[in-house]
């Protein structure tokens, strides 16, 4: 199959879904323009502050999308093209769209607050705390990921002396550079948007010649040459600062200019893929088991795997976070959910599209187990789809190093709301619905924002620093079953609300069977190697208990999520 095919028809399916699915929600669910929104009513400055609709849709695309998308399909892509892609469109629109738009409609109507208080309102105070220890453990695995991905990004090599291998190292070093100018004209345009009311256009085009500046200076001058270990230390520091900041500060301009940087790698991916127009080296389909294995390790059986693998191109519970956690608290107008939501998780999809067409282009590559890092697999096969342009012969390196750049920019982007949002969490949890001044003794001290700032941050960096990786397989069905659990909240929220909540519950049971026997697998394989006595045996008994603690958890939520809906469907029938 070629991929421009692919490509194509999968854009368009996702356009036809905006247009008609997507619309007939918000009818759905009385999206109303007039109605005004918790940005203006409860504006702080802080975490409060309306935003344009452009600069929101970058800070939430950015922030849901990391690497995600590029990660999932090229993958899943061991099962072959078509479970790919039909995956990508039916979760896409059905599933991750629908949670991802329902999230944020409900967390708008109830204060901008997080789905750990739509569940309180809508099935209880029990199931809400549940929510936020599990919300919050999820974060702490995306803020360790994802620190670890950062600093793997700009570490240096060093030669078999100690000292650091120049040549080797340019690489990272160039896209430490480039990110840190990158944060430094973020800041700029914060101050001068929002404090000097320059213009908006204006102020774009200024700061997109500026990260056009910041590469050619870091692609030439970049002096920091630094091991991962301390680039973790640094990168906590700024996560630190950056999640207690004000929004307009960095959050939402920072977001917002690196959402170019991520349109410039689609807008070059499709004319990659248009100018090259490959044939999809990729099977259609090569089987319900993965026996490719081009990491050395199986990914499993197409169920539950291909659902649990492909996260942020379908559905993701990350998304339910950041649409309720930081969105919300910045949509100026309620009119704004739709494209923002809805069709931000809509443009995911055609990233994830793309990354199986440049996985398809190199498969001979990574079947083989040559080049098997997805962030490096996407990088390649567009680099190398682009230099098949006639005009463009010969810009191999310097497009991959610009892909490689934009990848680690969204993961920085991703790092630093997870943070913010595991912030929240903590604080909901000890707040327990009241003001800061209102709770006393050590609960007043964990919910401080600095507080619960530090202690999240020292969690994360500090399990990416000692072995993250080592519990890193229980995330997918972790962010998997919060994303069920998602729709589950906002279901029994929309019932409450006398709203149709129907297109919920297909999305809802099917994640749910999907999450809890992927995790059962996850328990019956690591308990069963802790009691052989294998190599690591420690390790397999915390992912095994972990695992079963998860499912633990996700059965009293549904129960009593189960359990709200039938009291609504009875009392409906009353009625």
């Amino acid at each position: 199959m070629n991929a421009v095919i692919i490509l194509l028809a999968g854009l368009v399916v996702l356009i036809i879904a905006y247009l008609t699915y997507g619309k007939w929600l918000a009818k759905q669910w009385g999206i109303n323009v007039s109605r005004s929104t918790p940005a203006h009513e409860m504006q702080d400055g802080r975490d409060y502050v309306p935003a344009s609709a452009p600069v929101l849709l970058g800070h939430h695309f950015s922030s849901i999308a990391g690497a995600g998308p590029i990660n999932g399909p090229i993958q899943a892509a061991v099962f072959g093209w078509v479970p790919v892609v039909l995956w990508i469109l039916v979760g896409g629109i059905f599933f991750g769209a629908v949670h991802d738009f329902g999230s944020l409609f409900a967390s708008i109507r109830n204060k901008g607050q997080s789905i750990g208080e739509v569940i309180s309102e809508s099935i209880g105070s029990r199931a809400k705390k549940l929510f936020l220890i599990f919300a919050y453990l999820t974060l702490i695995l995306v803020v360790a990921a994802f620190a670890s991905i950062v600093a793997n990004t700009f570490n240096a090599t060093y030669d078999a002396n100690g000292g650091v291998d120049l040549e080797a190292s340019a690489a990272n070093a160039r896209t430490a550079m480039i990110s840190i100018m990158f944060i430094v004209v973020a800041v700029l345009f914060g101050f001068f948007v929002y404090r000097r009311n320059a213009g908006l256009v204006v102020s774009t085009v200024a700061g997109v010649a500026a990260i056009i500046i910041c590469m050619l200076i870091g692609f030439n001058w970049h002096p920091l040459y630094l091991s991962a270990n301390t680039w973790m230390i640094v990168i906590a520091v700024y996560i630190l600062l950056a999640s207690v900041a004000p929004v307009w500060i960095l959050l939402q301009p920072r977001d917002y200019l690196s959402s170019f940087l991520l349109y410039f790698m689609m807008i070059a991916a499709v004319i990659g893929i248009v100018g090259a127009h490959p044939n999809m080296d990729i099977p259609a389909f090569t089987g319900f088991t993965d026996t490719i294995m081009p990491t050395g390790k199986s990914l499993g059986t197409l169920f539950p795997a291909l659902f649990i693998t492909i996260a942020c191109g379908a559905i993701s519970g990350f998304h339910s976070l950041v649409g309720s956690g930081t969105t919300a608290k910045q949509l100026d107008n309620e009119s704004h959910a739709r494209p923002i939501a809805y069709g931000g998780m809509l443009i995911e999809c055609a990233l994830a599209i793309i990354s199986l067409c440049a996985v398809g282009y190199i498969w001979s590559e990574y079947e083989a187990g040559t080049t098997v890092v997805p962030t490096a697999v996407f990088a390649s096969g567009i680099s190398k789809m682009l230099e098949q342009i006639p005009f463009l012969n010969g810009t191999a390196s310097v497009t991959y190093s610009m892909l490689v750049l934009t990848v680690s920019v969204f993961c920085l982007t991703s790092l630093d709301t997870a943070t913010r949002l595991s912030r929240y969490m903590f604080q909901e949890f000890w707040l327990d619905n009241k003001s800061l001044d209102e709770v006393q003794g050590y609960r007043k001290v964990l919910a401080n924002p600095y507080v619960a700032t530090v202690i999240s941050v020292a969690f994360g960096i500090g399990l990416g620093m000692t072995g993250y990786a080592n519990i890193w397989a229980l995330f997918g069905a972790a962010n998997q079953l919060l994303a069920a659990i998602g729709l589950l909240a906002v279901a029994s929220w929309l019932g409450k609300m006398g709203k149709n909540n129907k297109m919920f519950f297909i999305p809802m049971v099917f994640m749910l069977i999907v999450t809890i026997t992927s995790l059962c697998f996850t328990i019956k394989t690591n308990l069963a190697s802790a009691i052989a006595g294998a190599e690591g045996a420690a390790w397999c008994w915390i992912r095994g208990i972990i695992a079963l603690l998860l499912v633990v958890m996700a059965v009293i939520l549904t129960v009593e999520g189960i359990g709200s809906l039938m009291k609504q469907h009875k009392e409906k029938q009353a009625a």
